[in-house]
């Protein structure tokens, strides 16, 4: 801004289209839908892991339009990744030959799940009732994330994933 200058800062512009978040867990896949205009991410669904669930996520894809699928990378504080982002990049490798040509990215998930975890918990949900929606709240939470840094910085979230041979699901 110029001296004299009162015009508020711009706002990044956001590209137009719908995503899907992806909360990896090693018993289910949480889900999440932003709207088409990348304001808001909401819980969608969750779905079980292991035979089938690459083709129920590219039939979520389908469904939904997604231009995009922003899949969780959990690292550590210090940015480490462990055993549990080497799964997520795997499974969002896997995932990326599937929807080809639909973009599928890695994005920072640090306590994601557990900051979910807290606030169904205090919405009055007991252990039980949270269990099968903690991973699509997760799964908003990152979606969200990346919706916001994209929104912030004018440029895509996170790391794209390339899109390589086919993949079992």
């Amino acid at each position: 801004m110029c001296a004299g200058d009162t015009s508020a800062p711009q706002a990044m512009t956001l590209r137009a289209g719908v995503r899907l978040g992806v909360d990896f867990g090693s018993a289910r896949i949480g889900v999440a839908r932003s709207d088409p205009g990348g304001l808001l991410a909401s819980p969608l669904a969750s779905v079980s892991r292991g035979p089938g669930d690459l083709d129920r996520l590219a039939a979520l894809v389908r469904e939904h339009g997604a231009m995009e699928i922003i899949v969780g990378l959990p690292t550590g504080l210090s940015g480490r990744e462990g055993h549990a982002a080497a799964a997520a990049r795997e499974f969002a490798a896997g995932l990326a030959a599937r929807l080809a040509p639909v973009p599928v990215r890695l994005a920072d998930e640090r306590f994601t799940t557990t900051v979910a975890d807290d606030a169904l918990r205090r919405a009055g949900k007991g252990s039980r009732a949270r269990r099968p929606v903690v991973d699509q709240a997760a799964a908003a939470l990152i979606l969200q994330g990346a919706l916001d840094a994209e929104r912030s910085t004018g440029r895509p979230p996170g790391e794209l994933v390339p899109a390589g041979p086919g993949a079992d699901g």
